[in-house]
């Protein structure tokens, strides 16, 4: 099969939960060999998306494709999948628990375990290879079930809120495997809440809020629907400096922020010299994916929306 531009590509997805229509007509392209970010606050809808996409529920109107195939559940072997409700054995030890994973996807046992201990030890794992689950922290067993998405080695990965509860030593080591396997060829989707590892990862991104899809583009085309700002600090203190700049123009952290004109910052900065003020501190701020959330699909939505993943305490067995 020749190689398509997209590796999944979905139009008009609907479903309804009784009377109530949860997702109202989403459509996305996921193109091959990227990470794609689908972004949302809780409740969103991404869960539900995801489910269609691969096939675990049907969508009552639309459709969609995965790596060249209809009906998805016939791709299921190339696919990769870490749901939001984690489950392991917790007698298993985590080799076995991967190579378990593996053997349900078509991968022999003797190579499944092969892979999990390599995989382990390239994840800062190797000391818990054969640890049972039960003695894991929740990071590293959250780690573990990941590998075991991915053992088989597929060629499309679906994560649904992969950093949930994971403390920042573990959240880093996800980021380092979800680009690798990129990095591998494989193409990735994964859902999330905090835009951090979005603005990190994502090659590109739609941001869905009340089951709509709100923007599609990337990090930067989102950023780009609002305007750069600029902080200046001026040298004195003189009357007369708010009508030198911008009608919008405010006092902030002991100088003036505003948005920065069509024409840029040399006008500005010309009529401030010539008047005696000076220049002691200037910096031009680029918008943030979390403003540009909140330009997208407004104030409201942005409960559940978190910029930076909370820090969690590092225990002494999360750290090993």
């Amino acid at each position: 099969m020749t190689p398509s531009t997209y590796a999944l590509e979905a139009h008009g997805l609907v479903k309804y939960f009784g009377n109530r229509r949860v997702v109202k007509g989403i459509d996305l392209a996921v193109p091959t060999g990227s990470i794609y970010g689908v972004l949302g606050p809780n409740g969103a809808g991404k869960t539900t998306t995801l489910r269609m996409l691969l096939g675990i529920i049907e969508p009552d109107e639309g459709h969609r494709t995965l790596l060249g195939h209809d009906a998805p559940r016939q791709a299921s072997d190339l696919v990769g999948y870490l749901p939001e409700e984690r489950g392991l054995y917790p007698s298993m030890t985590a080799r076995e628990a991967i190579a378990f994973m593996g053997a349900l996807r078509g991968l022999d046992w003797k190579t499944g375990r092969a892979r999990a201990a390599e995989m382990m030890e390239g994840a800062g794992l190797g000391h818990a290879v054969g640890q049972k689950i039960r003695k894991l922290s929740k990071g590293m067993a959250q780690l573990v079930q990941l590998l075991g998405s991915v053992v088989h080695r597929p060629d499309f990965i679906v994560l649904d809120e992969p950093f949930s509860g994971l403390d920042p030593v573990n959240q880093e080591r996800l980021e380092r495997l979800i680009l690798a396997e990129r990095d591998r060829g494989a193409t990735v989707l994964f859902s999330t809440h905090v835009m951090a590892h979005a603005e990190r990862l994502c090659d590109r991104l739609a941001i869905i809020a009340g089951g709509e899809r709100k923007f599609e583009g990337t990090v930067a085309d989102a950023r780009a629907t609002l305007p750069y700002r600029a902080f200046y600090e001026p040298r004195t203190e003189i009357a007369g400096i708010a009508a030198l700049l911008p009608p919008d123009a405010a006092r902030a952290d002991g100088g003036w922020r505003f948005t920065l004109p069509d024409d840029g910052i040399e006008p500005i900065l010309t009529r401030l010299l010539a008047e005696g003020h000076g220049i002691s501190g200037l910096a031009i701020e680029r918008p943030t994916l979390h403003e540009a959330f909140v330009r997208i699909v407004g104030a409201q939505a942005m409960e559940g929306i978190a910029e930076t993943a909370p820090e969690e305490p590092v225990t002494e067995e999360q750290g090993a």
